[in-house]
């Protein structure tokens, strides 16, 4: 059910040390420095501020755990606050980090992040990190029911509603383009019942990325998005221009994740054809690219982002 992953070789390389998936957030950045030198307590102070902003307590907690040392230093600081709710998340995540990889064997990531639940029951991120260890190796039934647990939590959480998009995507990939796949009811009604300023007002571009992303995948769909026809039906039109209206009236530059947004709705806008829109989104974006929708669906996305840059600015 996962993405594929990026492309072997050079490209996939340059990618890696191009994409900084800690976005524009120089907190998170600095706190990453100093827990990959074991100084945990820089981790502990950045958690602590960050407190009950649930959206950004996932993308920091999430960025944190991605480094295999991560999870050695999370042990560490919980051994010197076994009550820390914050140490026991981290570990939680640093474990389904490692699961994903082949490092640790899913149980034990499950057992940690079931253990970080208990002191902070109002937390979702222990929940996201189940999301996204059962998304990758556990029944679909179980995705829908961790999605429900972080939603019950954060009735608007970004990064759980993302997943839940690329899993839906890829139900019904035979059925082949369908301006009707529940992927695109899901999206909307999650954006319609969000408040008006919610980041989820992108979601149904993402999810036309994603089912873009499942029909080439099963050679569906062209291979070239842009050459794809994907972007370019009324009902694509119509929903890449209300996230463009949206992104214009309510921006949301200080929400966590929005360059994640910026880089699906850049991509759309790209694939489209609507060259002036894409460039005002590519220079907001800056070089905080993201792997994801460039890589869709087996390209080197680094290469992919900075030709449809050029393009849209004029420097090709």
């Amino acid at each position: 059910m996962s993405p594929p992953p990026p492309p072997l070789g050079r490209g996939r390389k340059r990618a890696a040390q191009t994409f900084d998936a800690a976005l524009d957030d120089t907190e998170l950045v600095a706190a990453r420095t100093a827990l990959a030198q074991g100084r945990w307590q820089a981790v502990r102070a950045l958690l602590a501020r960050t407190g009950d902003d649930w959206d950004r307590r996932g993308h920091r907690v999430t960025v944190l755990a991605e480094p295999s040392h991560t999870a050695a230093w999370a042990g560490d600081w919980l051994l010197a606050e076994p009550e820390s709710a914050d140490a026991r998340v981290l570990l939680g995540m640093s474990l389904v980090r490692r699961a994903l990889r082949g490092e640790e064997k899913p149980d034990r990531a499950r057992e940690a992040c079931r253990a970080a639940t208990e002191p902070a029951p109002a937390d979702p991120t222990p929940w996201l990190g189940l999301l996204l260890l059962e998304r990758a190796v556990g029944e679909e039934a179980d995705v829908v029911r961790l999605f429900d647990e972080v939603r019950l939590r954060h009735p608007d959480h970004h990064h759980a509603h993302h997943v839940m998009v690329a899993a839906l995507a890829e139900r019904h990939t035979a059925a082949g383009p369908d301006p009707l796949h529940e992927v695109y009811d899901f999206a909307n009604w999650a954006a319609e019942q969000a408040p008006a300023d919610s980041a989820l007002a992108v979601l149904p571009v993402v999810a036309h990325a994603e089912r873009y992303r499942s029909l080439a995948a099963a050679d569906l769909a062209p291979a070239d998005p842009a050459a794809s026809g994907h972007w370019s039906g009324r009902r694509a039109r119509q929903v890449m221009k209300a996230a463009f209206d949206w992104w214009l009236e309510w921006g949301q530059e200080g929400h966590p994740r929005h360059m994640v947004d910026l880089n699906y709705l850049a991509h759309a806008k790209h694939c489209e054809g609507r060259g002036a829109e894409a460039a005002a989104l590519f220079l907001r974006i800056g070089e905080h690219a993201t792997p994801a929708p460039w890589s869709y669906p087996d390209r080197d996305p680094y290469a992919a982002f900075h030709t449809a840059r050029a393009s849209a600015l004029g420097t090709a």
